[in-house]
């Protein structure tokens, strides 16, 4: 026997070729499987696979179980369990392609069997089978993945770049979407999204509602994600029963043939790739044999993206953007950091103790978790960065750069807009805080073990904001602040010299009025 591409070198291929006589599976001496009509698959760089119709398997089967794998020219392999004599069970002994795609149509229903089931075939009048000369598949999609795509910045530019190479590489494509899965506090991913009428990538960033929203848990991209198989649907025909809602709105912007397989991290994380054209005849088997067989290659490019953006976003989430930043920008030893002005302000939660008691955890913790959203919010308004949450309190710099007094004025703006927004908030729970602010130079950088370092700020304006706080919290001040800080503004109250806790020399307070900008 010959293979009907034997010698070509132009790509994925696969035949399905009948068998002569009968051909037997046997698996220690017992025929498990006999069959006349049994056929041999062949493809691109696959052992050959004998199948059987599954009424000619003579040992009972089970029904389908809950494996599902997925082949862009097979369509998705459902898996039966095998039952041998004494009760011995084989699990997914063996496979079969229920809905065949039209490549493998010839195959539709019938079964193979699994390595683990091991059974032997006996070819009966038949030649021992030819394996496929293929060799490894080259051209110019694998030189630019292998050469030019890594200089490529970022995800969208490497989305785009892989758009135009596959279609100078013959693929009808209209669409091509990547739905990478995040580690982000707020987006569960990033959804890129090339259409061939635009010629541009569109970013998505979809919350974790996602993963309830109607359109996605009918979806293709909830379907691959949850490993239940790749999708592949004709439709230029008529629709199978499992179909979903987004093939309709495909097929109306006229598309033919679609295709979503997963792109598989190093870590296990299945994100999805999908393929649309708009071709008459859909995709080929060599187009789409091209992308499966870059498939692992292309999902490291996108995990090295996501990696760094995961790694972005802990920081900023952790750190806060600036301090992020600089750690993402290699001060990761102890000791690194810089010697800056800054105005430092600390804002304690007053009566937080007495709170939680009488709101319980659960809703103290949300109350905690709003205190903090708005001092945030308000910090990063005002050009400021929240550098950590210490208990119930939040501890903030204002770079001052060159101009010393404007950041003098953000941290006052700022520490007036979360006074008022702090109450406006909590009208309900009786919740208000008290903060210190007081300006001067500080090591802003790497402090701790070896192991275990934290970017901070040290020097002593960070100790005078904190005692500056406790003087408010003592006296009933919503904002106290050094006389450095408050030069020049009229609404404030003169404190006189204040004997701090733990400094060494009285400090010239004041005490802030809490007006709003107009």
């Amino acid at each position: 026997m010959t293979l009907p591409f034997s010698g070509k070198k132009d790509g994925y291929r696969i035949a399905v070729l009948p068998l002569d006589g009968r051909v037997q599976a046997v698996r220690d001496g017992v025929v498990v499987a006999s069959s006349t009509r049994a056929k041999a698959m062949y493809e691109t760089r696959l052992p050959t696979t004998i199948y059987f119709p599954p009424e000619d398997v003579l040992i009972p089967m089970s029904g389908p179980t809950d494996l599902q794998t997925f082949c862009p020219f097979k369509g998705t392999a459902t898996y039966r369990d095998l039952a041998l004599e004494n009760d011995v069970m084989v699990n997914n002994g063996v496979w079969s392609y229920d809905n065949a795609l039209p490549e493998s149509r010839d195959i539709e229903g019938y079964v193979g069997f699994m390595p683990n089931a091991g059974v032997e075939i006996d070819l009966g009048p038949n030649a021992p089978l030819p394996v496929s000369d293929d060799g490894n598949l080259t051209g110019p999609l694998i030189d630019w993945l292998l050469r030019e795509a890594a200089h490529l910045p970022d995800a969208e530019s490497f989305t785009h770049a892989l758009a135009d190479r596959l279609m100078a590489n013959g693929v009808a494509l209209s669409r091509i979407s990547v739905m990478i899965w995040s580690l982000h506090p707020m987006i569960a991913g990033k959804n890129y999204v090339w259409s061939k009428q635009s010629g541009e990538v569109v970013t998505f960033a979809p919350s974790y509602e996602i993963h309830d929203h109607p359109a996605f848990v009918n979806s293709p991209l909830r379907h691959v994600s949850n490993g239940l198989g790749g999708v592949r649907q004709k439709l230029n025909v008529e629709q199978p029963d499992n179909s979903f809602p987004i093939m309709e709105d495909l097929r109306t912007e006229g598309a033919t043939d679609y295709v979503a397989m997963p792109l598989t991290f190093s870590n296990g994380q299945t994100n999805v790739l999908t393929l649309t054209s708009d071709h008459p005849d859909g995709f080929t088997t060599a187009n789409l044999g091209l992308v499966f067989e870059c498939s692992a290659v292309i999902s490291r490019y996108f995990e090295v993206f996501n990696q760094r953006e995961n790694a972005q976003s802990l920081l900023e989430t952790y750190l806060g953007k600036g301090t992020g930043a600089r750690v993402l920008g290699g001060e990761i030893r102890r000791g690194d950091g810089d010697e800056i002005d800054a105005a430092i302000m600390f804002c304690d939660m007053r009566n937080s103790t007495q709170l939680e008691e009488q709101m319980g955890r659960a809703e103290y913790i949300a109350l905690l978790n709003q205190f903090f959203e708005t001092t945030s919010t308000v910090v990063h308004e005002h050009g400021g960065e929240v550098l950590k949450f210490i208990g119930d309190a939040v501890l903030a710099v204002f770079p001052a750069g060159e101009d010393a007094a404007a950041a003098c004025q953000k941290a006052l703006q700022a520490a007036r807009d979360i006074s008022f927004g702090v109450q406006n908030d909590a009208s309900q729970t009786g919740c208000d805080c008290a903060i210190g602010i007081a300006f001067g130079r500080v090591t802003y950088g790497n402090v701790g073990s070896r192991e275990r370092l934290d970017f901070t700020v040290i020097g002593q304006a960070a100790n005078l904001a904190a005692r500056l706080c406790d003087v408010g919290k003592r006296e009933g001040h919503g904002i106290v602040a050094t006389a450095d800080v408050v030069c020049g503004d009229e609404a404030v109250q003169d404190l006189g010299q204040l004997d701090l806790h733990n400094v060494s020399r009285a400090v010239h307070g004041f005490a802030v009025k809490q007006t709003r900008e107009a």
